[in-house]
């Protein structure tokens, strides 16, 4: 009775993390027909299919327009130090217009999915700061600050997000080299590091749980590496394979 009693213990453990591990599409859910990356389509196509949240990238440029793209440079014109006349009528692969972070908040307004937030590191550090307090206006503007995350591989970038942000708003960092301990320090979220990272570190997996920490790993393609987060309970992981993701997630 006893044994019976601890399997079914068991299972009910099992079942709740497999329960709270969420999807994340990166770059939005791209790799679906009529998207592209960073894209409103992208958006939409991850609330389409249920995703827990969309991540997206942004940069400020010259003159303070805040632009979706991964890249520092988009056709030839890097975004940091050009002037938004440049970008304006450039389009995605998809034919859309080259985004907005305006245009993302009002798209994502709409829809139910979590809005992460990638504020890119800029080579002039005061730029980057502006562009963290604009990010955080234009939210809070938009009525969003209870969706949004923000991630970001920028230290001082991180620390500005984190004293901008509402209290309790989610801010995770990605560069990798940092221990959940340090990071508890810094009172952000959790870790977001990559995959390579946390195979060379699983052990702080368990150390950011037991500090009360989120874990997100990115970004996760193969069943290999889908099947090891899974297996070692990381909160969240994103991918650019999501529907992939979710059959595996059900299946566990």
């Amino acid at each position: 009775m006893r044994k019976t009693i601890l399997l079914l213990a068991m299972l009910v453990v099992a079942m709740a993390t497999a329960s709270a591990q969420e999807v994340i599409c990166h770059r939005g859910y791209w790799d679906a027909e009529g998207s592209a990356q960073n894209s409103l389509r992208s958006l939409v196509k991850a609330d389409s299919i249920g995703a827990w949240g969309s991540e997206f990238d942004v940069w400020m440029t010259a003159d303070g327009k805040l632009v979706v793209n991964h890249d520092p440079s988009y056709g030839g014109v890097t975004i940091e130090t050009a002037k938004w006349k440049q970008l304006k009528d450039m389009r995605l692969k998809n034919g859309e217009r080259l985004p907005t972070l305006e245009a993302m908040l009002g798209c994502g307004k709409r829809l139910s999915t979590r809005l992460i937030i990638e504020m890119k590191p800029h080579q002039d550090k005061e730029h980057e700061h502006e562009a963290a307090r604009k990010i955080v206006k234009m939210v809070k503007d938009k009525g969003l600050e209870a969706r949004v995350e923000y991630i970001t591989f920028s230290y001082s970038g991180m620390k500005h997000l984190k004293e901008l942000a509402p209290a309790g708003t989610p801010v995770y960092y990605l560069n990798g080299e940092l221990s959940p301990q340090s990071l508890a320090e810094l009172d952000v979220a959790g870790i977001d590091y990559s995959i390579r990272v946390m195979r060379e570190h699983p052990e702080w997996i368990d150390e950011a749980h037991s500090l009360g920490m989120k874990v997100n790993v990115w970004t996760v393609n193969s069943e290999r590496d889908m099947e090891w987060c899974i297996n070692y309970g990381v909160d969240f992981i994103t991918t650019n394979a999501p529907e992939l993701l979710q059959q595996k997630l059900k299946q566990w």
